[in-house]
């Protein structure tokens, strides 16, 4: 039994009803704050776009957050943040991170949001999703970028996330973050597997 208050008194695709069951909702993601490509320039953010697009998505449909945190983060720089990313994929590193989700079970729909590095996700997602399993689970792939798109992050996550019914993916621009909230609200409402 679920008990809603007002506030969080939800439409029904927002509850996560599929069937007529309501699902329980992970959202896992990765954000870095700091100088970030902006436009074509570099913002320095005190948030990160991928945590703006969150969050964003645990008011409009809710879910639990579940932050991805390497134990080094990358610098606030972003050239050295490069410089270190780039040298994360070149090693095909898998980062120590601060915690891993538990309670796997518990969870129907995973949304896996990140933010695009060199074509595919932050290496610290790697050593997060290789040690989760995704058995039965619907995976909803998210992006954020400023011009890379969704690049081979979706392939990377068949990879990894096997026994998954894999959705759409959506790739959002950086810069357009705080004026993303009716693309986010189709793409929850929609259930389509990736072909």
């Amino acid at each position: 039994i679920y008990t809603l208050s007002l506030h969080d008194a939800l439409p029904i695709y927002e509850l996560g009803i599929l069937g007529g069951v309501i699902m329980e909702r992970l959202i896992l993601y990765f954000s870095r704050a700091g100088e970030n490509d902006f436009k074509g320039g570099i913002k320095f953010l005190e948030k990160g776009n991928t945590e703006v697009v969150a969050e964003k998505i645990r008011k409009i449909a809710g879910g639990t957050l579940f932050k991805v945190e390497p134990e080094i983060p990358y610098s606030d720089d972003y050239n050295i943040c490069l410089e270190e990313t780039r040298r994360d994929i070149k090693a095909d590193a898998r980062p120590k991170v601060k915690a891993i989700p538990s309670n796997m079970e518990k969870y129907d729909e995973v949304l896996i949001l990140y933010p695009n590095y060199h074509n595919t996700f932050p290496m610290p997602m790697f050593t997060v999703l290789e040690q989760l399993s995704f058995q039965g689970k619907i995976i909803k792939p998210l992006c954020t970028h400023e011009g890379g798109g969704l690049g081979d992050s979706i392939a990377d996550i068949e990879k990894i996330c096997k026994g998954a019914v894999i959705e759409e993916g959506l790739a959002i621009r950086g810069s357009y973050v705080d004026e993303c909230d009716h693309e986010l609200e189709l793409w929850l409402k929609k259930r389509s597997r990736k072909t």
